[in-house]
């Protein structure tokens, strides 16, 4: 099971290791070309779009694995899954439509920026695509999903430079990375319709929720946990990114953006082990306790090794990628590392928690930590700028996982 469970999240990590690698080349192309106001605003424009995806969005993913290991119950939960998605979609226009025709100029977005970047957030809503994600995974087709993951950041550096030597603005940045967003999709669809048979005869919003439960947890309770909790992800990231630039302007946001782009990359190897793991835990619950503490004990040692990395490599790598103009992201992106190494270490406890259908609760671990960190946020950004917003999310990380912990070795008990 451990194998399995390393050798997918491997196949992830392949993946996000091409794309960490092609990030700094299109980050750098970025920030060079744009500076850091015009980089702030393109931030702004891009980080809304991520929220509202985020905040409107299902984990439809993990509701094919716990409702998918039977082939009938697979076809009822991929529509389940197909009409939560959809529902996304309208919600997320919507919404979108309303806040930035309405308030964009809160947001530092000037009246030019408001069109692209309603069509940007429309076009990452369209690529939502966690259906097709689940079923690659319920079928342990990771090399699958790590082809359709690496088109991204190809796309992105392929466009980037063209748009150096046609028209380096914020609106052409905007529609390379809409394209890259749709064309991943669209290849995530493919290969998941290669490995099984879309079932779109029973989307429904209802089929499931009436046919299945598990120990006394509804279908509706357990999306809504896993749910809720992947929203507390977006807001402690991608909502912190635009309130710095709410709080601390344009500029700071692209700051904060830097290091959140170079110090979060152990966030990104924490939700591959969160993702390959967590299928794992489902099949085998009697075996779920030891891959958890295995898994804990690698992430732990490859995370310190990470933060010592960035404290000793990072002010050269932000000025071999950004420039001196970004200086300022050094303090941040050891912050944020330092983060997102105790989100690695937290990772395996919060699958184990997940899969032993505390999905609830594991949003209540989430929530406080994070909704006070939000609001310490004005005042840590205007005492110590990025550096603070990233101080928020260290003290929120380090609540979690003292919650997964303890919360774990509860339900043992019980």
């Amino acid at each position: 099971m451990i194998r399995r469970a390393l050798t997918n999240t491997g196949w992830l990590m392949g993946a996000r290791g091409i794309n960490a690698v092609l990030s700094l080349v299109y980050l750098a192309i970025a920030t060079r070309e744009l500076g850091p106001e015009r980089f702030g605003i393109f931030v702004i424009a891009f980080t809304f779009a991520q929220l509202v995806v985020g905040f409107c969005s299902f984990q439809t993913w993990q509701a094919i694995i716990r409702w998918g290991q039977d082939s009938d119950d697979r076809k009822t939960a991929t529509g389940f899954a197909l009409a939560l998605d959809s529902l996304t979609i309208v919600v997320g226009a919507i919404l979108a439509a309303l806040v930035l025709f309405n308030f964009h100029g809160v947001l530092l977005l000037p009246d030019k920026m408001v069109v692209p970047t309603y069509l940007f957030t429309l076009a990452s809503l369209v690529s939502i695509r966690s259906t097709p994600t689940g079923l690659l995974r319920l079928h342990d087709r990771y090399d699958r999903a790590a082809i359709a993951d690496a088109t991204t950041s190809i796309i992105r550096v392929v466009g980037a430079v063209i748009v150096v030597f046609v028209k380096p603005s914020i609106q052409s940045f905007l529609i390379v990375w809409g394209t890259a967003e749709v064309a991943t999709a669209a290849i995530y669809w493919w290969l998941a319709a290669r490995t099984e048979p879309i079932h779109w005869r029973r989307f429904s919003l209802t089929r499931l929720p009436r046919e299945q439960s598990r120990d006394g947890e509804t279908a509706w309770s357990f999306v809504a946990g896993t749910s809720l909790t992947a929203m507390l992800t977006i807001a402690s990231r991608q909502l912190m990114v635009l309130l710095v630039g709410v709080l601390g302007g344009a500029a700071l946001a692209g700051i904060y953006r830097v290091a959140a782009q170079l110090g979060e990359g152990l966030l990104k190897l924490a939700q591959a082990l969160l993702r390959s793991v967590y299928p794992e835990l489902v099949r085998q619950p009697d075996k779920a306790r030891e891959l958890a503490g295995r898994i804990t004990r690698i992430a732990i040692f490859t995370g310190i090794a990470v933060v010592m990395l960035a404290m000793l490599a990072g002010e050269w790598v932000i000025l071999a990628i950004a420039g001196s103009a970004f200086l300022a992201a050094y303090w941040p992106m050891i912050l944020l590392s330092a983060a997102a190494a105790l989100e690695l270490a937290g990772a395996s406890l919060e699958a184990l928690l997940v899969a032993r259908g505390k999905a609830i609760l594991n949003f209540a671990l989430r929530a406080a930590p994070t909704a006070a960190a939000l609001l310490a946020l004005p005042w840590l950004v205007g005492n110590f700028g990025a550096a603070g917003a990233a101080m928020a999310v260290l003290i929120a990380s380090a609540l979690s996982v003292t919650g997964f912990v303890l919360a774990n070795r509860a339900v043992r008990k019980n």
